[in-house]
Parts: structure tokens; sequence; C-alpha cells
């Protein structure tokens, strides 16, 4: 009696998604970009990030667009700089003298937005980016800078 060689496992729902996160992790390997999607640096909370500001500590940067910034006003200290643009780093590495060690913090609506743009400019040579979780209006992380009646400015 032989042995039967053994069948060929059939692909299910894992394999294919980790079979295609492997070719994604390959092919942006091959191309020499890898990219993180969460932020693991530090947080601050509006008031803490109000008092870095104010004692020069922290450069503070609003990344949302101009409407919000016109809808909420602009946290008092901070540096709006859409991150929608495509010069984004360059543009914030002109506002820190080209410090790349200065450390700022950004803050958006809700945390998602700052949170994704603090891992990219952590993957673009900034060392001391900080994420302000809270954003402007609030989020799981907490009541946010307008919520807690920090001073804003207008545009």
């Amino acid at each position: 009696m032989t042995d039967a060689p053994a069948a060929a496992p059939r692909p299910n729902r894992r394999m294919l998604i980790l079979g295609g996160c492997g070719l994604l992790a390959v092919g942006a390997a091959g191309v020499g970009f890898a990219r993180r999607d969460r932020f693991e640096g530090a947080e601050m909370t509006p008031p803490e990030v109000l008092a870095a500001v104010q004692a020069g500590e922290v450069m503070l940067i609003d990344i949302r667009r101009p409407d919000e910034w016109t809808g909420t006003g602009i946290a008092e200290g901070a540096q709006p700089l859409d991150m929608r643009r495509d010069d984004f780093a360059e543009a914030l590495a002109v506002l820190t003298g080209g410090d790349l060690d200065r450390p700022v913090a950004l803050i958006c609506a809700r945390g998602v937005r700052s949170d994704r743009t603090s891992a990219r400019l952590a993957d673009a040579g900034f060392t001391r980016i900080i994420d302000v979780p809270e954003g402007m209006l609030g989020s799981a992380a907490g009541p946010g800078w307008l919520e807690r009646g920090l001073p804003v400015v207008q545009p």
C-alpha cells in the first residue's frame, strides 16, 4: 500500500487575506516604501498641549481643512496647515525651521487624521511628533479642545 500524496489545502478566507497582506508587504518592500497607518508615539491632552505651547516647548499644528478652521476656530497658539497639501511634510519642515527634532503636536477634529498624519511624518524623518487624540471636537480619548473650553482664534 502506498501513501497517497497529501492534497493541497483548500484556500479559505483567512489564507486569502493573509496571502494578500504578504503580497502587499512584498510589493511595498520592493519599492522601498513601508506604510504605517497607526501612530505609536507620544500623545497629549488638549490642556497639556496648550500649556506646552504657551511655555514654548511644543509647536501645535492644526491639520484640518480651511472650512473646519472657519467653523470652529483654530486652537490658540496653533499654526493652520492643511494636511491635504501635496507638500505637507515640506511645509511643516519650513515651519520648524528645518528642525526635524522639534516637538510638533498635531490636532484635527477627532484624532483620526492626526494619528495617521503623525505616522506619516515619523516615516518622513520627524522625530518628536505628538498626537492630540481628542482633537478639537472630542473622541473616545476625551472631550476635546472645544468641550474643554480652551481658547480658539478665528482664521
